[in-house]
């Protein structure tokens, strides 16, 4: 079994920069840095979607929009949580008082 190649931010960024900015074709570019020619492909698409600096962050390192929407998505399911709460004990209670 092979184990994956992994790349630096670095490298990544160099190759990108030799077929957006240096002129070389991907698959030229490919051969000399010894990367598939899709996967290059596939960096500078990343590259170009993405904002400036934001590019190959790595796995689990989240930018600063996806942080604040993972804070508010648990936010939303707790109180949510607290709602149902509330809800089961308002039946509860009105049953006892009749």
């Amino acid at each position: 079994m092979t184990t994956r190649k992994k790349y630096s931010q670095e490298f990544k960024l160099d190759a990108v920069s030799l077929v957006l900015e240096q002129g070389y074709s991907r698959a030229a570019a490919s051969r000399n840095l010894d990367v598939n020619p899709n996967l290059l492909g596939r960096w500078v698409k990343e590259y170009q979607e993405q904002d400036e600096g934001q590019a190959f962050r790595g796995n689990g390192k989240l930018t600063a929009e996806q942080e604040e929407l993972r804070a508010l998505r648990a936010k939303v399911k707790s109180l949510e949580m607290e709602r149902e709460i509330l809800k089961k004990a308002t039946v509860f209670f009105a049953k006892e008082t009749k």
